[in-house]
């Protein structure tokens, strides 16, 4: 029997439902899929190069794709005898997902689990969810806002409200925002920061959304709102928290709901599996309609893919994620297609959250971020 391992996230979206897949795709075609894990963080930041030496499959965040593309870490899912099918999921795509993991002409990755930041609301202390920013403002006066604020959060609130307001960032090659246009970014940030828990600050998505779906309580009433966070459809079905979670379109600002920052999570070959043609047959099979609408979603999965989103049973076990979160997924902002992005976002994410507690000034934020893209954000987008 052939055996290929696989890397992951720490989460039942990032890796029950990749276990529960494997052990449905080894019945059907006798390759296993072994599965192992890493954290949300470093999910997010940890570098590409030791894991593809290591792992057949990895599960990955699409703007680590440039540079792994230019350094060769991902076998091209294209050329292989799967141009249909890849045609087919491109058809498919919610948004920029699957278009996110390409790369100079080639397709490195499938959008398996579709994301952007979304709202979410606890409807039974809140049943009317704020439409824009003002209102969510005056809840969290009222005490009953929670906002994940840790460094990469803060960081996507900040691209989300600056691409939302038609200035995204490093849109100019090897800039990062103007003093004019991170003003009022910066302005709502802070006026949030100052309402919310500070604990917010050290907080990802997940301990945001086991806050809210607990039963703790805070000043004169429960914390019912969070507008700018990852979705987790986990927490909208019945029966995974003691309460279950609405999510919904971000608060309207400028350009309406448009702008939310793109994540999600890809699958990917490694060029150095064992077995290529294995290793793009599972990714492919994982990504199909039937897997993501089926045994994928029903071990904690988040499918990545429209017909999985338009599902009338996924829809109504999740109460309406997807459809209720399409519109902001649908106008998401994907980050910049440069190698030296990731270096950027690590670099500067810490420096936000420090912006918010007040050890740096909006003004050192923008200088040190000015001098980092001028250094490292100047290659053409590809």
């Amino acid at each position: 029997m052939t055996t290929l391992r696989g890397i992951t996230w720490e989460h039942p979206r990032g890796y029950d439902c990749q276990v529960a897949a494997a052990k449905e795709h080894a019945r059907l075609t006798g390759v296993e899929v072994q599965w192992d894990l890493r954290s949300l963080q470093a999910f997010a930041d940890e570098p590409l190069a030791d894991l593809t030496a290591r792992y057949d499959l990895l599960v990955i965040d699409h703007p680590h794709v440039p540079l792994a593309a230019a350094e060769g870490l991902l076998a091209p899912l294209d050329g292989a005898g799967h141009d249909d099918r890849l045609a087919a999921l491109a058809a498919d795509a919610v948004g920029a997902s699957h278009a996110s993991y390409a790369h100079g002409g080639r397709q490195y990755g499938l959008a398996t689990d579709s994301a952007a930041q979304v709202a979410v609301q606890r409807p039974d202390l809140l049943p009317t969810a704020p439409t824009g920013w003002e209102e969510v403002l005056e809840l969290a006066e009222e005490g009953r806002v929670l906002w994940p604020a840790k460094p990469i959060d803060a960081w996507s609130t900040l691209a989300t409200l600056a691409a939302n307001r038609g200035t995204p960032v490093a849109a100019r090659p090897g800039e990062f925002l103007s003093a004019e246009e991170a003003a009022p970014v910066l302005d709502l940030m802070h006026r949030l920061a100052e309402r919310v828990p500070e604990w917010c600050l050290a907080a990802n998505p997940i301990e945001v959304a086991e806050a809210l779906a607990g039963d703790r309580t805070a000043g004169e009433g429960r914390w019912a709102y969070v507008p700018l966070a990852y979705g987790y459809t986990n927490y909208s079905r019945p029966g995974f928290r003691t309460h279950r979670l609405k999510y919904v379109d971000i608060p309207a600002g400028p350009r309406g709901v448009a702008g939310s920052q793109l994540g999600g999570a890809g699958v990917a070959v490694s060029s150095r599996a064992g077995d290529l043609d294995a290793a793009r047959a599972y990714a492919l099979w994982v990504a199909s309609p039937e897997v993501q609408s089926g045994v994928y979603y029903d071990a904690g999965g988040q499918p990545g893919y429209a017909s999985s989103w338009d599902d009338d049973r996924l829809n109504e076990d999740s109460w309406d994620f997807f459809r209720g979160t399409r519109q902001t997924l649908e106008q998401a902002w994907v980050r910049p297609r440069t190698a030296g992005y990731i270096e950027f976002q690590d670099t500067v994410s810490p420096w936000v959250t420090a912006t918010l507690r007040g050890e740096l000034t909006d003004e050192d934020l923008l200088r040190r971020a000015g001098e980092l893209a001028a250094r490292v954000l100047v290659e053409e987008d590809a």
